[in-house]
């Protein structure tokens, strides 16, 4: 089935390299951070779903994702312990017919500013990916990255 195999490159172990605003709900900042961290993924639900675990220094968070095949859907939640006890609202997207690339997006309010969200993979490889975030303070009219990880299989 189309959508459900999309995900399949992400079970495994990860090293990831982030660059990300230091305060990613100002929409003027232009500060960056680097760090390092991992991720290790797992497929469940016969493909319908996977999860991963990031950890970093400072803090550890996971991502579930859970395709609808009636919707040919993709919706991913986050929480970390940068925001306790919170699960976000997911986003929703698909990949592009070929695979390579995905687009996933939300609306929130974060510290009391309203945002749209949005996730984009690229640069999909089985030893590699690219995810970026970005968010918009104007109802998706422009969108500001604040976000990028670089992911590389560890071992690779």
């Amino acid at each position: 089935m189309p959508g459900v195999n999309d995900f399949d490159f992400l079970p495994g172990n990860w090293n990831v390299r982030n660059r990300r605003l230091t305060d990613m709900l100002d929409p003027a900042c232009d500060s960056w951070e680097e760090f390092e961290a991992t991720s290790d993924a797992e497929a469940m639900l016969d493909g319908y779903g996977n999860l991963d675990h990031f950890r970093t220094d400072a803090y550890e968070g996971f991502s579930l994702r859970l395709y609808s095949p009636e919707e040919d859907l993709w919706r991913i939640w986050w929480s970390s312990t940068r925001r306790p006890g919170r699960l976000d609202p997911p986003v929703e997207g698909r990949f592009a017919p070929d695979g390579a690339s995905a687009r996933f997006e939300t609306e929130d309010v974060l510290d009391g500013v309203a945002i749209k969200m949005r996730f984009d993979w690229s640069e999909i490889t089985a030893e590699s990916a690219r995810w970026d975030q970005a968010f918009s303070f104007d109802d998706g009219k422009t969108w500001k990255p604040n976000w990028t990880m670089w992911l590389t299989r560890r071992g690779a």
